[in-house]
């Protein structure tokens, strides 16, 4: 990863899939971020297996959390994310629809912002067992700027997790990636 003199942030983006082979389209998502140069994927929470949200009709989601650390600013990140999800066939014809590729920006350090294009934290996190409970396998007594809660009281707390279903997928093997 470059270092020219920038800050270095710690974010944790949620990954999905629901088209294709979902774990190879997580797989790919890892190494296209993790390829970009100020980019480093510095941890991988468990696969979790979920209803969709929203627009039920259509087939469950696997879930994941990445934490990662990047020069990038928050704008310029969302910017690679969206790329990304383009680059894996992400296409946004019907709200809460099927994907290939869905990724979100949660945290990014203790950064709070509402912009017409982002919003961190991310304003459903607190609602979503998916996103909550990845989440708090890698970040569990991170704070949320917003509400004051740690990941791990949220988790507890968050309605839905008799539906997210923990996959044992060796992810890390599955995808040919380096444990860190």
């Amino acid at each position: 990863m470059n270092d020219n003199g920038r800050e270095l942030h710690t974010a944790y983006l949620s990954l999905g899939s629901n088209l294709g082979d979902r774990v190879q389209n997580l797989c790919a998502a890892i190494r296209l971020l993790n390829a970009h140069p100020d980019i480093q994927v510095t941890n991988i929470s468990s696969v979790y297996e979920t209803a969709p949200v929203g627009m039920t009709d259509q087939p469950d989601f696997l879930n994941l959390a990445l934490e990662i650390k990047t020069h990038l600013g928050p704008q310029n990140l969302l910017k690679i994310t969206g790329s990304t999800e383009l680059d894996m066939g992400r296409q946004r014809d019907i709200k809460w629809g099927p994907r290939t590729l869905d990724i979100d920006i949660l945290l990014m350090d203790k950064q709070v912002m509402d912009t017409a294009e982002l919003t961190l934290p991310h304003p459903r996190m607190g609602e979503r067992a998916f996103v909550l409970l990845p989440l708090a396998e890698l970040a569990g007594g991170m704070v949320h700027p917003v509400t004051q809660q740690t990941v791990s009281d949220m988790a507890n707390q968050v309605d839905g997790k008799e539906g997210v279903f923990l996959c044992q997928i060796p992810l890390a093997s599955v995808c040919g990636l380096s444990e860190s």
